[in-house]
């Protein structure tokens, strides 16, 4: 693959791609540069059982061990490589909206991250499928492998618009938990802005149907570093008033407020194993996938 200049990768450069399928291709390809060559492919690293090598095979999921035991060549099939169904779940409520100055929102920021690993999976010919909420279930795309589904997926995050909704990810991720029975891979990408108590029950609906579950917490640089100077005019978003106030007095309650947020959602998704990445929305997304599916890979590679 022809490597591509990295600026590409960059949200800034990205926000201004017109294309969403251009804009996933770009991060795909910058995130196999990343990976420089690695055996490991998207999301096919949970080692399930072997079979019999057949010529036209990949040699590289040959098992030596077995060939210098039983002298006979069998193949290392993954669980995700047969069975692999992946659900997208995307947050487009209001707040997903904000952006910061000369930045992406973090809608769409996290609608590229969507449309890239769509992209990626389908390449690996499993299924991927859509869902769009706020306080509810906003729109669907089932999954599938096919092209025609993928474009459906393009086309779904292009038309979608951040809603002035509420988020209501806790009660979303219950009602979802019900409608997925055959287990999958989930991968949630919101700002969590609920109660976390209300998010890590979904989730451990979720979890309970034994889903193999990725929750991108998708925040902006500015809720992380707060670098408000002068007294300013907070806008209020989902329903929220505004708020006038000098950002200096509030800066140290306001920092360890969503720190420690974030901290209980952290060690409640790591008590469920389900993997918690947070994800600031200035930092390059094929950056953000190398190091997310590189140390999947590497925890995959341990258990064996």
């Amino acid at each position: 693959m022809t490597e591509i200049p990295t600026n590409y990768l960059d949200p800034h450069v990205l926000d201004k791609v017109a294309r969403l399928e251009l804009r996933a291709r770009l991060v795909v390809e910058g995130f196999v540069t990343g990976m420089h060559k690695s055996p490991y492919r998207g999301f096919s690293v949970e080692f399930a059982q072997h079979r019999e090598y057949v010529p036209g095979d990949d040699l590289r999921h040959l098992d030596w061990k077995i060939f210098a035991k039983a002298d006979r060549y069998v193949i290392k099939q993954y669980e995700e490589e047969t069975n692999l169904r992946a659900h997208l779940f995307l947050d487009q409520s209001e707040s997903m909206n904000y952006a910061h100055d000369g930045g992406m929102s973090k809608f769409d920021y996290a609608a590229t991250g969507c449309a890239a690993l769509a992209y990626m999976i389908q390449q690996q010919a499993d299924a991927v499928g859509l869902t769009l909420f706020d306080e509810s279930i906003v729109k669907q795309v089932p999954p599938s492998n096919t092209r025609a589904s993928l474009a459906n997926i393009f086309g779904a995050l292009e038309q979608a618009k951040v809603r002035e909704q509420k988020t209501k990810v806790g009660g979303v991720l219950r009602e979802l938990s019900t409608h997925l029975r055959q287990r999958g891979l989930v991968m949630i990408f919101s700002d969590l802005f609920d109660e976390p108590e209300e998010v890590l029950r979904g989730l451990r609906e979720l979890r309970g149907r034994n889903h193999d579950i990725v929750v991108f917490h998708i925040l902006d640089r500015d809720e992380v570093e707060f670098p408000f100077e002068r007294m300013t005019l907070f806008e209020g978003l989902e329903q929220l008033p505004e708020l006038l106030c000098d950002p200096k007095a509030l800066r140290e309650a306001y920092l360890e407020e969503i720190e420690g947020f974030a901290e209980a959602v952290r060690k409640g998704c790591l008590a469920q194993r389900i993997d918690y990445v947070r994800v600031q929305n200035d930092t390059p997304l094929d950056v953000v996938l190398t190091s997310y599916l590189s140390a999947r890979a590497a925890r995959a590679k341990r258990r064996k």
